[in-house]
């Protein structure tokens, strides 16, 4: 199998992710429909196709998307002009993106119907994760199609996950980013009350991060600046995952839950707080400025509103 990687779809996190596996000595080739992503690829020395045609070739080992929705995936491996009656039989498909399980089972079938093999590997870990290769990856497709994925998926990321068949990837993924949308929301109410209680902030997040009210928004990734350097919060909110990525993801678990009769009241209730905050304005902010939200009088930061999202 030669080393030669075809990556589409290079946005926040496609393009650190596509870098990192060019820095590892792959032969690695990208696309985007954004020409201002084409132009951040060029500049990280990245080679760059003018179109998906000129991208798919007889020689791939790996082809990667990173891509926003269900039908952007749909549309490069099943559309008019998709992958999958292009990519070489020993191709490995690795669909990176954060989708609907449906449809992660619906592209996987028809790889199979063409012999080729096929794994969802959505990512989590923000832009940073990306960028240092730290990423978690949850993998859903056959045992095979992982190993063979796995050296591969080590380039970007840290923890590596096989939760099971085709669409456990995604499955998983949307689970995390339920409880991960909800619990921001919970530590932005935890550091608002002590805010109005006059109790240092600062003291309260440190007691936290050591009691029995930890979680990775309060440990990791706080949502008010002044905690932890070079998370969001410490940088106008500029996205390491965007508010209108986050809500992406809520609607997701939202409907896979009515689906199986699934009660998740607390993944509704977010999935409202944050479809609020985007129609407010906040889209392409990060996640964690649901604290402004939330504790709006309390706070005085400002919100850069004007990043492009993320893939």
């Amino acid at each position: 199998m030669s080393d030669k990687i075809a990556f589409i779809g290079i946005g926040n996190m496609g393009l650190p992710m596509a870098k990192n596996l060019m820095d590892a000595g792959k032969k690695v080739k990208v696309f985007d429909v954004s020409s201002l992503m084409i132009d951040k690829a060029k500049n990280e020395n990245l080679e760059v196709a003018e179109n998906i045609d000129s991208l798919i070739n007889q020689d791939l080992s790996f082809v990667i998307t990173m891509l926003p929705e269900g039908k952007n995936s749909e549309e490069v491996y099943l559309g008019e002009n998709g992958i999958i009656k292009k990519v070489p039989k020993n191709c490995l498909l690795i669909d990176c993106s954060t989708i609907d399980i449906e449809t992660s089972i619906k592209i996987g079938k028809k790889a199979r119907e063409e012999k080729i093999k096929m794994i969802d590997a959505p990512v989590s870990g923000g832009v940073m994760g990306a960028i240092k290769a730290t990423l978690n990856i949850m993998v859903g497709g056959t045992k095979e199609a992982f190993d063979i994925a796995l050296p591969i998926l080590k380039l970007m990321g840290k923890n590596i996950f096989h939760a099971g068949e085709t669409g456990c990837g995604n499955g998983a993924k949307i689970c995390n980013n339920m409880s991960l949308g909800i619990t921001m929301i919970a530590a932005s109410e935890s550091l608002m009350l002590a805010k109005r209680l006059n109790i240092d902030v600062k003291k309260v997040h440190e007691i936290m991060k050591s009691a029995s009210g930890n979680s990775w928004p309060i440990s990791v990734y706080p949502p008010v600046p002044g905690l932890i350097e070079g998370t969001p919060s410490n940088n106008n909110y500029r996205p390491g995952f965007s508010t209108a990525m986050m809500t992406k993801d809520l609607k997701l678990a939202n409907q896979i839950s009515k689906s199986v009769k699934a009660k998740t009241p607390l993944g509704e209730k977010a999935l409202t707080i944050y479809n609020d905050f985007c129609e407010k304005g906040y889209s392409n902010t990060d996640f964690s400025a649901i604290s402004k939200l939330i504790g709006d009088e309390v706070w005085n930061y400002s919100i850069d509103k004007n990043e492009e999202e993320d893939n």
